[in-house]
């Protein structure tokens, strides 16, 4: 009961900083550059990466993105940057796919450990904060969207294949996971996103129906290439940051994975509409 009540009330306060900080621009662009930083110390940690290039890495990408947009409101400019990151991002992340179903082990030599770094992690959270600039101006409503279709997705996966989940997912990366879970995941987030189209007023039905998808397919993908570094690293979490919960990574591997593919999602829409 006390350990129930420890998670609950832990969940509850980054889910609290998070809507009151997605609201006000600054707070959001500093609270996801922290957000980052120690997401990166915990995967550093978790593929034993003893440097403090990836930080300097890091702040200097994101620290570009959120200045030019914070003071253009626009990613006219440096679009063809944002581009070829994104192209970047998805090959390295369709590399981790393959390594998820096709090697025992992800491969961890010396150059890949800052590539994922660089292209797995610190080009997230630009992807998180491109994402609340999709209209040219800052809304953060698609990114509330998204973190909601990831939060129920998560939760529903979890409730479902406690209850009723006997065919496992991929047993030898996370037990615990099933199909029936997350099937129950992607039922739950794309009947969501009816709601968050309706009193959204950003996407329409279909445009968020996919998006659910998109976000339960790749979030579930994510989250499973991250129990896989755990597993290698031999830990049952990322960190320690979030009682009951474990890291921050722990929270957030969905949502970094998906956000390429969301931006994505979103960029072609952009480009038909």
């Amino acid at each position: 009961m006390k350990e129930i009540l420890i998670r609950s009330l832990s969940g509850l306060l980054y889910v609290i900083l998070l809507l009151f900080c997605i609201n006000f621009e600054p707070a959001l662009l500093g609270l996801m550059l922290i957000f980052g930083l120690i997401c990166m110390a915990e995967f550093n940690k978790l593929i034993q990466l003893k440097s403090y290039i990836p930080y300097g890495i890091f702040i200097m990408l994101y620290g570009l993105f959120a200045f030019w947009l914070y003071n253009n409101q626009s990613t006219e400019g440096i679009d063809e940057m944002t581009q070829i990151l994104m192209v970047l991002t998805i090959f390295v992340q369709l590399f981790l796919i393959k390594d998820l179903f096709s090697a025992k082990v992800i491969p961890l030599f010396s150059s890949k450990r800052f590539i994922l770094t660089t292209f797995y992690l610190s080009s997230a959270f630009v992807f998180l904060v491109l994402i609340s600039y999709f209209y040219k101006k800052y809304n953060p409503n698609i990114l509330l969207g998204a973190f909601l279709l990831i939060w129920v997705n998560d939760s529903f996966a979890y409730l479902i294949g406690k209850n009723f989940g006997k065919q496992k997912l991929f047993e030898k990366i996370s037990p615990k996971k099933t199909v029936e879970g997350f099937l129950g995941g992607l039922f739950f987030a794309c009947v969501s996103s009816y709601f968050i189209a309706k009193y959204s007023n950003t996407l329409n039905f279909s445009q968020w129906l996919i998006l659910g998808i998109i976000i339960s397919v790749f979030g579930t993908i994510g989250d499973l290439i991250e129990s896989k570094f755990k597993r290698q690293a031999e830990v049952k979490d990322s960190g320690i940051i979030m009682p009951g919960h474990g890291g921050l990574m722990d929270r957030l591997d969905s949502i970094i994975f998906a956000a390429p593919f969301i931006y994505l999602f979103l960029r072609i829409l952009r480009y038909v509409s």
